[in-house]
């Protein structure tokens, strides 16, 4: 099968496509054929080894090379084998899942455990765009903020990947959502359910007089002890990511606002979705959302599968609305 295999750290380059042979399931595993996948900061940060700070850290990064050589979290595809103890799929299926990594290929072995149904109103590109960002989101919202009908949620970062799955789950969840984004992207945080927007480059929300019940966080973009102004005194601070950064960032913002958390009122917490205990429940909760259309993947660009450099390299420069994502 051709894939794409880093075997260094580095710049997109690094991203090798070649031929190798294709994996064979265990006997709790499924064979998937790749029909779309979409790219992640996850990727990008896990290619060039950055932050250096993680190849310190126990689990993280390795230090000199990359303990993943196939990227790609994100993968929706049909069913080419299945392993003998398994019996919820049969080849043809179409399914999609979040994996830890092998998305960046034409086949890939997934749990089945993992594994689910793809839904079918959508195409294998809109669902490859849902795995990670949304069950961050999911995450974020629900098991981490725990948010109710009728609370304040605000959302900074609202027009990237995970923040235009933020806004739309917690509007449907009953919330009333204000999502902070940058000039460009106004309208379509509107559109995706935001009650109000506020446009960083013209407004700081920190300094806005409303008082939230939780602050989604993913752009880091302010510090931690300026950030949790905007909450309530009881209310839940959630850290998604951060700002980029070569040597600490964005860990050192999610860092901080764990340390922070021991000192304060507010709940602080991070969402992470590579850690969710059950990937495959949230994949099938935010299934139910994607088949009544109360969320609606939001892309905005394809790239074909020989171009995963050029996407991910795309996707570096911070600026796009939505996800990015690789029809294979």
């Amino acid at each position: 099968m051709k894939a794409f295999v880093s075997r260094s750290y580095g710049p997109p380059d690094v991203l090798k496509f070649t031929e190798i042979p294709v994996p064979v399931p265990r006997d709790d595993e499924v064979l998937v054929r790749i029909r779309a996948c979409s790219v992640n900061p996850y990727d990008w940060h896990n290619m060039r080894g950055e932050p250096y700070l993680a190849r310190l850290m126990p689990g993280g990064l390795a230090l000199r090379a990359p303990k993943i050589t196939i990227l790609g979290a994100d993968i929706s595809g049909q069913v080419e084998a299945v392993g003998k103890d398994v019996t919820e799929f049969r080849p043809g299926d179409d399914v999609f899942a979040v994996v830890s990594g092998g998305g960046f290929a034409e086949y890939v072995c997934v749990r089945e455990a993992d594994l689910v149904q793809k839904p079918e109103n959508l195409s294998h590109e809109e669902a490859a765009a849902v795995p990670m960002a949304a069950n961050t989101a999911l995450l974020a919202l629900r098991d981490e903020g725990h948010v109710q009908a009728g609370q304040r949620v605000l959302v900074n970062g609202a027009s990237g990947g995970v923040g235009t799955f933020a806004v739309q789950l917690a509007r449907a969840l009953g919330a009333e959502v204000t999502g902070v984004c940058g000039a460009g992207n106004v309208d379509l945080v509107h559109s995706l359910g935001a009650t109000r927007v506020i446009d960083y480059t013209t407004r700081d929300f920190t300094r806005e007089t409303g008082r939230y019940d939780l602050f989604v966080d993913i752009a880091g973009s302010r510090p931690v002890s300026v950030s949790r102004r905007v909450l309530h005194p009881k209310g839940t601070y959630v850290v998604v990511g951060g700002p980029p950064g070569r040597w600490v960032q964005p860990m050192g913002h999610v860092l901080s606002a764990l340390a922070t958390s021991r000192f304060v009122g507010q709940r602080i917490s991070v969402a992470d979705a590579l850690s969710c205990p059950s990937p495959k429940r949230n994949l099938l909760t935010l299934s139910a959302f994607l088949n009544d259309k109360r969320v609606v993947p939001v892309i905005d660009r394809r790239y074909p599968f020989e171009e995963i450099p050029e996407a991910i390299a795309y996707l570096e420069e911070g600026h796009a609305p939505g996800k990015v994502v690789i029809s294979i």
